[in-house]
């Protein structure tokens, strides 16, 4: 088929975005030095860790008040052994159809979003950061195109295409978003802004932290949303096809 009898590059452009949660013990040490990391600790009477070959018990014993508290308003866990209980859930992200179609001839433009809310209770807030399975990110077959480069080490203020571009790229919005995506109205990695549909990069196989917090958000949660835009130059002229990308989103505790 020659370039000038097809319509559109895509019938649609598919985000299949996968959820990955990853719970770790945080970084807020009691003690630390360059070889080592104590969490948290306990002056007590005694314990330490047991096991054979059916069992491995680890006990802790001297500890005063220790135990489940409740009432109709709170919940306490006090003692050693109930320290690193941590909650984390992240929801929302589903597969996403990019539109319109884009026109193999003329070009475009292309959007579609998605919104990842992240919940935990760590005291140290969480990260959450976002990766491609492939590069380039979105294919067809043999056919890609390319991730959105921003002309500068940061992202870009506005998605630039010109007349030659085929590429593929990202903005992250929400009130957790890290520095390196907020902006004073021109300049992305300045200010405190977070413009809509605003500083833009290209997705990585790499993962990239997108959005962070240094408390707690639990029960609420808080929503990130994802946009993501496909922009094709008149001069282009990629191979038609139903190009897809998948993205893993991984929430982590800190």
């Amino acid at each position: 088929m020659s370039y000038g009898s097809f319509t559109t590059i895509c019938s649609s452009l598919l985000l299949a975005i996968l959820l990955v949660l990853s719970v770790k013990v945080g970084d807020a040490q009691v003690m630390q030095s360059g070889n080592y990391q104590i969490q948290s600790d306990s002056v007590n009477m005694g314990g330490g860790q047991s096991s054979s070959s059916n069992y491995v018990l680890e006990s802790t014993a001297g500890e005063i008040a220790s135990g489940d508290s409740d009432s109709a308003t709170y919940q306490l866990r006090a003692g050693y052994q109930q320290m690193q209980e941590v909650y984390i859930a992240v929801s929302g992200a589903t597969t996403t159809i990019l539109s319109p179609a884009i026109g193999g001839i003329s070009g475009g433009t292309s959007n579609g979003s998605t919104t990842v809310t992240v919940t935990t209770d760590s005291p140290s807030g969480y990260a959450l950061s976002v990766q491609a399975a492939m590069s380039p990110a979105m294919q067809s077959g043999l056919n890609t195109l390319a991730d959105y480069a921003p002309a500068g080490a940061n992202p870009d203020y506005n998605f630039t295409t010109t007349a030659t571009d085929a590429h593929f790229g990202y903005s992250p919005e929400g009130v957790d978003v890290v520095q390196r995506f907020l902006d004073n109205g021109a300049v992305c990695n300045s200010g405190s802004g977070n413009t809509s549909f605003s500083c833009w990069d290209g997705l990585s196989t790499s993962s990239e932290i997108i959005a962070q917090s240094t408390e707690a958000n639990h029960p609420l949660g808080t929503p990130t949303t994802i946009r993501f835009r496909v922009g094709v130059g008149g001069g282009a002229q990629p191979a038609p096809g139903l190009y897809i990308a998948t993205t893993t989103v991984t929430a982590v505790p800190l």
